[in-house]
């Protein structure tokens, strides 16, 4: 059987999802470079149904939780049953064994909640009562959360942000996409494409993708993209004091996974500047602890990051 090609689900995904071409593309890349998506936006915007078509696309098993206020780690993972015919305990799996996990809303559940889903995510397996279980290869969440000044919603850490491989901000979309979508969904269900890839070809995804040559110039060249964002200040980039901390390692990491999967996506075994400098929002948006100031003098977050990337010197 022909391996499929990740462009091949990128076109899958586009024949559900109208417009929203950065979430599509940002699961695919997530997908290839072996980690989670966080998608931040308003309800309505089709971050579920991106989830729903991607797991369609690949035919493989999909489970969505719900995150609210009274949610249990148990509901999550699974927990430990005492059946009294046979006097003895069996084990009940949570959600979290699929293949695509939609985490929808997650700052609408506790701590303790984000918590037990966030290790699942990092250690790509669970343990219930004596018992570990290894989650299923391929495994990748796409946590969906509300801007912070929803109601009932929780602020999450940046230690767990750290776990999502990457954010994508989702927006409205466009008049003239709106109007596509009215056109197309008003009276119908909406179609997801079914078998544009199969999850082997996602592990021989990967393998292709970290196969894919960076430079030991663009290795620098990352390095001090995620150095930036803790010297800022210092360099009187941004303003002085307005980030508290900046990206951990796991950035580092991160920009060199998803240029790679990028170059893929492009059918190219080189990464280029352009790669690393697409996917760096993606990677950094989540992973710098801004000041109060920002909130309060109401500065955009986004400006602030651009400003970041554009004072390092592509190669």
């Amino acid at each position: 059987m022909t391996q499929a090609k990740p462009q091949q689900l990128l076109a899958a995904l586009g024949e559900t999802i109208v417009g929203q071409e950065a979430v599509t593309q940002a699961l695919v890349l997530g997908l290839i470079a072996g980690g989670h998506v966080l998608l931040e936006g308003p309800p309505g915007l089709a971050k579920t149904l991106a989830c729903r078509a991607l797991a369609a696309a690949l035919e493989g098993q999909f489970k969505r939780i719900q995150f609210t206020p009274d949610l249990l780690p148990s509901d999550i993972v699974g927990t430990r049953i005492f059946d009294q015919r046979q006097a003895e305990f069996t084990t009940s799996f949570g959600p979290i064994f699929a293949n695509v996990v939609l985490a929808d809303e997650i700052n609408r559940a506790p701590a303790k909640v984000q918590s037990a889903l966030l290790e699942a995510m990092q250690e790509r397996q669970v343990t219930i009562g004596p018992h570990t279980y290894s989650l299923p290869d391929p495994f990748i969440v796409m946590a969906t959360m509300n801007p912070l000044d929803a109601d009932g919603t929780y602020a999450l850490p940046l230690a767990q942000m750290d776990r999502f491989l990457l954010k994508v901000n989702v927006d409205y979309p466009s008049a003239q996409e709106e109007r596509v979508i009215l056109e197309r969904f008003a009276f119908a269900d909406t179609p997801l494409r079914s078998g544009a890839a199969t999850l082997n070809d996602v592990l021989a995804w990967r393998e292709e993708a970290h196969a894919i040559y960076l430079d030991e110039k663009l290795k620098a060249y990352i390095v001090d993209l995620v150095g930036i964002t803790r010297n800022a200040a210092q360099r009187d980039i941004v303003g002085e004091h307005l980030i508290d901390r900046g990206a951990s390692p796991r950035a580092t990491l991160a920009l060199a996974f998803l240029s790679r999967a990028k170059a893929l996506l492009e059918s190219r075994d080189y990464v280029l500047p352009d790669d690393i400098r697409s996917v760096a929002p993606l990677v950094l948006r989540h992973r710098l602890g801004l000041n109060y100031r920002v909130l309060t003098e109401n500065l955009d977050p986004e400006a602030i990051l651009s400003s970041l990337i554009e004072a390092v010197p592509a190669p």
